[in-house]
């Protein structure tokens, strides 16, 4: 069963892969259409039963007003006891979700198991690079990689062929891991491969070796999450922030994420730089600032343009300005989960 955020607008996904929001429906349809769904027997790709998959719960926002304490958090937070209720994000000043954090890091302590935010995804570094389609684990030459979830080797070896790129030889060594509901992972430019095509592997198995193949520009993972189809449209990619399980702070709690729309009154995304102010729950005052571009027009095909994760909980004012008017918009982000803004402008 695949999970799909509340949405009362068309679909915008990507017009080879139709995987946008769902279509325009009243709340009484889209609820009795989960529980239709809910009865339907999935399928599934060999060796990947016990693949975690997301439930078709709809996105609940939390009713309770006062944010967690930052102290005395444990790694996972209890279940609420408080009613949850549909979000749409085009009406609310914005949802609060499970999210959809499915996979492992494919790199473990002690490698660097941050993403590289100088090159996130949708980025090209102000016009330097290609559009990018993944996300980039910066790390030395042989550092382990492993396999982000259940599933079966669909590709390893040297990219000769164009097969997942448009052009030769760009991922250089390369696996494709196939998992359930038609969801891939890559990992390229690796220095070595340890796995075949047709070989079973479970989350967390050893698959690889960091590198600089193909056409890497420095030692480095790779990294890309791809959904619908054979797992080789290159457009079919996603935001990997948005399906691996967040990063834990020193404490062992798990961060917040963001995920961020940014449209005008047609509903197609603007390209905008936004910056995201903490506030203390204290003192009330701006403890940090996070800055963040949306992604290139190209890279909008989905629910989003913007994401950011490794954030702490609390309370965050979002702005940005568009043709010389500034929008803000207060929201709350919880530890573990994922916090929905749509921001419609002129």
């Amino acid at each position: 069963m695949e999970y799909r955020f509340f949405s009362l607008r068309p679909s915008r996904g990507n017009p080879r892969t139709n995987h946008g929001a769902l279509p325009g429906v009243s709340v009484l349809f889209v609820i009795a259409s989960f529980l239709v769904a809910s009865c339907a027997p999935a399928v599934r790709s060999v060796a990947a039963e016990v693949m975690p998959t997301v439930t078709a719960t709809p996105p609940v926002v939390w009713k309770t007003p006062e944010l967690q304490p930052e102290g005395g958090m444990v790694s996972t937070p209890p279940l609420p006891t408080t009613t949850l209720v549909l979000c749409d994000p085009y009406v609310e000043e914005y949802c609060i979700t499970d999210g959809h954090f499915i996979f492992k890091r494919p790199i473990l302590p002690p490698g660097r198991t941050s993403v590289d935010v100088s090159y996130p995804y949708g980025s090209t570094q102000d016009g330097r690079r290609e559009p990018h389609h993944g996300v980039e684990f910066l790390n030395t030459s042989g550092t382990p990689v492993h396999a982000a979830g259940d599933g079966v080797i669909q590709f390893a070896g040297p990219d000769r062929e164009a097969s997942y790129s448009p052009w030769k030889n760009f991922y250089g060594n390369m696996i494709v891991i196939r998992h359930a509901n038609e969801m891939y992972t890559l990992y390229a430019h690796l220095s070595e491969v340890f796995v075949t095509a047709g070989d079973e592997v479970r989350a967390g198995d050893l698959i690889g070796a960091v590198g600089n193949s193909g056409a890497a520009t420095g030692s480095h993972l790779h990294f890309e999450v791809r959904r619908g189809g054979d797992g080789t449209d290159y457009f079919a990619t996603v935001n990997p922030e948005l399906w691996l399980i967040p990063e834990r702070d020193e404490r062992g709690v798990y961060y917040s994420m963001i995920m961020i729309s940014v449209e005008d009154q047609n509903g197609e995304h603007r390209s905008a730089e936004l910056t995201l102010t903490r506030f203390s729950s204290v003192s009330g005052k701006a403890e940090k600032i996070y800055f963040l571009k949306t992604y290139v027009d190209e890279m909008a095909l989905g629910d989003e343009n913007a994401v950011m994760g490794r954030l702490p909980a609390g309370r965050y004012r979002i702005a940005l300005t568009v043709n010389g008017h500034l929008y803000e918009r207060w929201v709350e982000l919880r530890w573990s989960k994922l916090t929905q803004v749509v921001l419609v402008v002129k």
